[in-house]
């Protein structure tokens, strides 16, 4: 009995460190068409529904909290974004930070685009 629970936690380990962390990994579509998400970038972090700070390695992006790591493939993204030129054309409008700790969510209503 000692040895069937031990084999199952063995089992469990396992299959937890074998996943790949689920990070927030983004592409930049071309067209509106290819895109999951349609977003507006501001200029002031006043308007923002999300503030967002750039990766520069996958293992530092976030679970939808903001860090955002940008892919060179389509196939390797959790959500395809299109930048819009109007805020109105936008889902979400996004500011841009230098520093990792501003990021996250300002209107958590528009946090179901990027679930």
């Amino acid at each position: 009995m000692k040895i069937v629970n031990y084999a199952f936690l063995m089992i469990c380990f396992l299959i937890v460190t074998s996943m790949e962390s689920s990070a927030q990994k983004l592409f930049s579509c071309q067209y509106k068409s290819e895109a999951d998400v349609k977003v507006f970038i501001s200029k002031y972090k006043s308007e923002a529904d999300l503030v967002v700070f750039k990766a520069n390695y996958k293992s530092d992006a976030g679970e939808n909290n903001g860090v955002w790591f940008f892919v060179a493939y389509k196939s390797e993204a959790d959500k395809k974004i299109f930048y819009t030129q109007y805020k109105s054309e936008g889902d979400v409008i996004v500011y841009f930070t230098e520093h990792k700790s501003e990021a996250g969510w300002k209107n958590n209503s528009k946090k179901k685009f990027f679930d």
